[in-house]
């Protein structure tokens, strides 16, 4: 018996993002009241709000009193943390501190969104009470986003999430999707990272198990902690972008795998696989088949219309 509450409101951080707007649209097309907020993108469909700024927090949370809020926003990207590490860890950690705590002051439920690069890939697959050791700045200011919260408001869920990739506005918007251009264009020959073991997920699968996890938490006030949700099929880099080419019927022979660890950038965890088991035994999840997902994703940065035309009409 679903508990009817009036205009149940969520507040949504990075709502402008990639994860952001398939959670604000997830939760408004299900009969939740909500308000998305962004920062460079914001105006006209979001609140332009500074996570930083900490009265604009408060304002809005106390205006809005949510029972959600859905924190999207972070610095999500290992190169540039690595290059900027003072404003990864403002935005990573003071910000979601703050925003636990004006959750905590109006009663919400906070879900922070966390990261698999919090483990470092050596023995997966990872449940939430495995220990976690980041091997990058990225994993170690999210990983102490995680702290940050759980101590400024014991109501709160972490979930931990991998690579994302789903509708984007452009391509660089997901590590899955920039891959996009190197398939496309099979004149030259691309190297891809076979190494790294991947798992990628669609943003509308975890805007999903977000709204099902505040609507099961409206009903049992005992759902808060960790949690971890992904797609449940392994790929290298390599393997999604051949994925990536047989979904559009383009050649992949130009594709090279590269089996070497990468030696530039941030480290990255060879497999750092999460184990969803414990949200599945809550009845929650949703996996878009990643082939299915991509074409979806990708078909309108397609360059050559005729294949549109063959499949779609």
């Amino acid at each position: 018996e679903d508990v009817d509450i009036p205009s149940r409101r969520v507040l949504i951080t990075g709502a402008t993002g990639l994860l952001g707007r398939a959670v604000f649209k997830e939760f408004n097309e299900n009969n939740w009241n909500a308000v998305g907020c962004g920062y460079r993108r914001a105006q006209p469909r979001f609140e332009h709000i500074n996570l930083l700024d900490s009265i604009a927090v408060h304002d809005i949370i106390h205006d809005f009193q949510p029972h959600v809020i859905v924190h999207c926003a972070a610095e999500r990207r290992p190169d540039v943390v690595e290059g900027q590490p003072d404003a990864a860890s403002q935005l990573n950690v003071a910000a979601s501190a703050n925003l636990a705590k004006e959750a905590a002051g109006v009663r919400a439920f906070l879900i922070y969104i966390s990261t698999d690069y919090v483990f470092d890939g050596t023995s997966p697959p990872y449940k939430e009470t495995d220990v976690p050791n980041p091997l990058n700045l990225y994993g170690k200011t999210k990983l102490e986003g995680e702290k940050a919260v759980l101590e400024n408001n014991e109501d709160t869920a972490v979930l931990r999430i991998p690579v994302l990739y789903g509708e984007v506005e452009r391509l660089e918007e997901s590590a899955v999707t920039v891959m996009f251009d190197k398939v496309q264009f099979s004149n030259k020959s691309a190297n891809m990272d076979h190494w790294q073991q991947r798992f990628p997920t669609n943003v509308k699968d975890v805007a999903a198990v977000c709204r099902q996890l505040a609507e099961k938490r409206m009903l049992d006030p005992s759902i808060k902690g960790t949690f971890h949700w992904s797609g449940n099929e392994q790929m290298t880099k390599y393997e999604m972008a051949c994925a990536i080419a047989d979904a559009f019927n383009l050649p992949s022979s130009h594709l090279r795998p590269i089996t070497d660890s990468p030696v530039v950038g941030a480290l990255r965890p060879k497999n750092a696989q999460l184990d969803c088991s414990k949200l599945e035994m809550l009845g929650i999840g949703q996996r878009t088949p990643f082939r299915a997902g991509i074409r979806e994703s990708l078909w309108p940065f397609l360059v050559d219309k005729r294949w549109r035309q063959t499949v779609f009409h």
